[in-house]
């Protein structure tokens, strides 16, 4: 498997066809792999990149650094250097969906499109958020709530819902998977992970794509998101947190028409 350099150590990826790249980006606790039921598709025609986020699959484990959503923002921009890649479309979910819309604002030149999937970053922590927030951020009570939340996020529709909703639960059990869990949840909280006041600075076309069943990032989030996002398209799945993942052919649907015409836009 290859691996990146960065400023966290060595990030595995892996690279599928030729031609314009598109850049996968998974959620907390999960891989890759996530992608795995679009990424035959994508290939046919487009040069597809998926990443292992550090603390994640095969990519390096970190004991002198904590884990956190602007950090892996930071990440992005190593990967993006490092593989000297032309303006790319990011296809992020959750937490990866921050980190392309980050990229998109920092570096707009290395950003031609985003899809962004149930993501986090445009949205107002009230209270209550900033509460449930915090109660994740202490990996105890991490490790004892999110190998249930892992089942109602997901909300399996198929074999591979399965697979990546018993993995991201038997991570979330362990010490390390709790850690890195919660660290992540922490930085929800700051100042760093909050992108609303520099939106507009955001120039690439963006499609926002919503489960709309899942309970943790609720369709709110993304009707917020995409009010924040001026110019973004929005379309609901009835799926749960990791929709390419439960109906693949209908996120394909959705997406390839939007490459099609963001690539077809720059000729």
């Amino acid at each position: 498997m290859p691996l990146i350099s960065t400023r966290v150590g060595d990030i595995s990826y892996s690279i599928h066809g030729k031609g314009s790249p598109i850049i996968l980006l998974h959620a907390t606790l999960h891989s890759r792999h996530d992608f795995d039921a679009i990424i035959p598709r994508l290939s046919l025609h487009y040069q597809v990149i998926a990443i292992d986020w550090p603390w994640h699959g095969e990519s390096s484990h970190p004991a002198n650094q904590q884990p956190a959503a602007p950090l892996f923002a930071d990440v992005l921009e190593d990967i993006v250097a490092a593989l000297s890649l032309p303006p790319s479309i990011l296809i992020g979910n959750s937490v990866g969906g921050f980190a392309a819309a980050r990229l998109a604002i920092t570096h707009p030149d290395k950003v031609v499109g985003l899809v962004l999937v149930n993501t986090g970053g445009f949205v107002d922590w009230d209270w209550t958020k900033r509460f449930f927030g915090r109660l994740l951020g202490i990996p105890i009570l991490n490790r004892w709530m999110m190998p249930f939340l892992a089942w109602r996020y997901m909300i399996p529709q198929n074999a591979e819902d399965k697979v990546i909703a018993t993995q991201v639960a038997a991570a979330a059990k362990t010490v390390e998977g709790s850690k890195v869990s919660a660290s992540i949840w922490s930085s929800f909280l700051e100042p760093g992970y909050d992108l609303r006041s520099q939106a507009s600075e955001m120039k690439a076309p963006t499609l926002i794509i919503w489960g709309k069943k899942d309970p943790l990032v609720p369709l709110s989030v993304g009707q917020a998101t995409h009010k924040a996002i001026k110019g973004s398209r929005f379309e609901t799945l009835n799926t749960g947190h990791v929709v390419f993942a439960s109906k693949p052919d209908e996120f394909l649907k959705l997406v390839e028409p939007f490459i099609t015409e963001t690539l077809g836009a720059l000729k």
